[in-house]
């Protein structure tokens, strides 16, 4: 069963008496409990993607259908609720607030949205990616592998219908980025979790179910990584 659809997706920009296509066209679909990856140089339009399927920007024609709801024409307030609800976002900057540790930025998206956060579902989360003990810590206090699993844990926390990751290995290095994707790979395996990841790094894609290439605003390749 699809969980994300994306039909005759368009981004047009207008540059004085340029229009820039970052996406041209652009048709998928990804199955519940698949990893997919999107391969791309800078530029080619899979950063665009992502924030089209995450609802952070709109698009200039197309649809895109999230675990059966289209998003076209929800207000600001509706997208909103919908991201909270139906999609965990892992960024390459881990996007954690200073001020706040582990366990409070691993549920503040849940108090946002006014629900209870389950401890035994959070302890459980924790000790799938070998963060109990980093439990209270600050991000200050931790390096950046343990950063990045905590933004996976603050993403799988709210059990969405799907994580969209953007360059969540950017940052690391080779080890870290292979522990990272190694969890990632499992969150999709043993947690069901539907995961859409964007890298211009062709190794770390092997590792993913499948793989989609885009350049120029057009899908050019799709591929069966190895599994």
């Amino acid at each position: 069963m699809d969980i994300l659809k994306v039909t005759d997706l368009k981004k047009y920009y207008e540059t004085g008496d340029i229009i820039v296509k970052a996406l041209d066209g652009v048709s998928l679909s990804v199955k519940r409990g698949e990893f997919l990856a999107v391969v791309g140089t800078s530029g080619s339009g899979k950063s665009t993607l992502l924030n089209m399927m995450g609802g952070l920007d709109t698009p200039t024609e197309g649809e895109i259908i999230i675990d059966g709801q289209s998003i076209s024409g929800l207000s600001r307030d509706e997208l909103t609720i919908l991201r909270r609800r139906k999609i965990g976002f892992v960024f390459q900057n881990y996007n954690l607030l200073p001020l706040l540790n582990v366990y409070e930025n691993i549920v503040l998206p849940i108090r946002l949205d006014g629900g209870k956060v389950r401890e035994k579902d959070l302890d459980d989360i924790l000790d799938f990616l070998h963060l109990k003990d980093k439990k209270y810590e600050m991000p200050s206090h931790l390096s950046g592998g343990q950063q990045q699993r905590v933004a996976l844990a603050r993403a799988l926390a709210m059990k969405p219908a799907i994580i969209l990751a953007d360059e969540p290995t950017g940052n690391l290095d080779s080890r870290t980025s292979q522990d990272v994707m190694g969890l990632l790979k499992i969150s999709a395996r043993e947690l069901g979790q539907t995961i859409v990841m964007i890298t211009h790094n062709e190794e770390i894609a092997q590792l993913a179910d499948r793989i989609i290439r885009i350049e120029d605003g057009h899908i050019v390749k799709g591929a069966v990584a190895n599994v």
